[in-house]
């Protein structure tokens, strides 16, 4: 009888156990072409970079574990709303529409939009209104596209589901600038994948922002925990760590 009892209270508090992982073991999504912040690793076959590194600190320090889940950039927050996922960590920015929508974190890095042009084009180009009249590109759902889209400066602005498609059509001659992250046009030129094509080094972005973590507007203790965390982390130079890690 004893023994009996033994092992179900054993069995029960494996039970507990198994449930409470699981419910600790939340669901992020990344998106896989944006290097060096999250992209697919194809030695691994996993999403790998410094968004990916960041969000994994911070769910060891928070107190749960992280299973990442690739999407389209134009599919993180409606992910995030429908509860496919619990958190977004990816490069981007905290805008004030986003914030109508989502909770961010604090701030883990800045920057801003980079300009890439074909090779063959040498000009410094210095600001946007200097590129008036050239087909531009766009990724949609990133905070680019409204700047572009509403400067009437372009004679055409083609948008692209994912970073690698737009570097692709630019690197092809099929439109004459990309505006994407510094950070991802700069690491995307740097590995040569697109030989035909230049970042603009001269030119000075206006669409500097922050990225960071975000999460459900109806989970304010998760998000405490998160911001915690970062301050850990921030403070013991483990984020500056990551971020150097990847070149940033």
């Amino acid at each position: 009888m004893k023994n009996r009892l033994l092992i179900a209270t054993l069995f029960s508090a494996l039970s507990l156990t198994s449930v409470c992982s699981q419910a600790e073991t939340l669901k992020v999504a990344s998106t896989p072409t944006g290097s060096p912040f999250t992209f697919l690793d194809t030695k691994s076959n996993s999403i790998e970079g410094v968004m990916v590194d960041i969000v994994r600190a911070v769910g060891k320090e928070a107190g749960f574990d992280v299973q990442i889940e690739p999407m389209q950039f134009s599919a993180l927050i409606g992910s995030l709303s429908s509860r496919r996922v619990d958190l977004i960590s990816a490069a981007m920015f905290i805008t004030d529409e986003r914030k109508k929508v989502v909770d961010f974190s604090t701030p883990v890095y800045s920057y801003g939009e980079g300009v890439v042009v074909p090779s063959k084009d040498t000009t410094d180009y210095t600001e946007m209104a200097q590129l008036k009249g050239k087909r531009a590109g766009v990724q949609v759902g990133t905070a680019f596209v409204a700047t572009l889209q509403n400067s009437g400066l372009f004679s055409d602005v083609k948008l692209y589901d994912t970073t690698a498609d737009l570097l692709r059509d630019a690197n092809a001659g099929r439109i004459d600038v990309a505006v994407l992250d510094y950070p991802i046009a700069a690491y995307a030129i740097a590995q040569n994948n697109f030989p035909n094509l230049r970042l603009v080094t001269s030119y000075k972005p206006t669409m500097v922002n922050d990225i960071g973590i975000a999460a459900r507007k109806d989970n304010p203790e998760l998000m405490s925990r998160i911001n915690s965390a970062l301050e850990k982390l921030q403070a013991d130079g483990s984020i500056a760590g990551i971020v150097s890690k990847w070149g940033l």
